[in-house]
């Protein structure tokens, strides 16, 4: 199985999982989900993120 949402750089957020190449870590994703209970005020805040990355079908 590949996860090409999720990404890896030696040289961008110490090596962390990251979204698609943005800054925003997968550890940080999990934490706003958890913060966030609204998809909606989620999407609001981070419109990067779409639909199926942050969790809803």
């Amino acid at each position: 199985m590949k996860l090409d949402r999720i990404t890896t750089n030696s040289n961008r957020m110490n090596g962390q999982p990251c979204i698609r190449n943005f800054r925003l870590t997968v550890r940080r994703v999990i934490e706003l989900l958890a913060t966030y209970p609204d998809r909606e005020e989620l999407h609001q805040e981070f419109p990067e993120l779409d639909m199926k990355t942050s969790g809803k079908p």
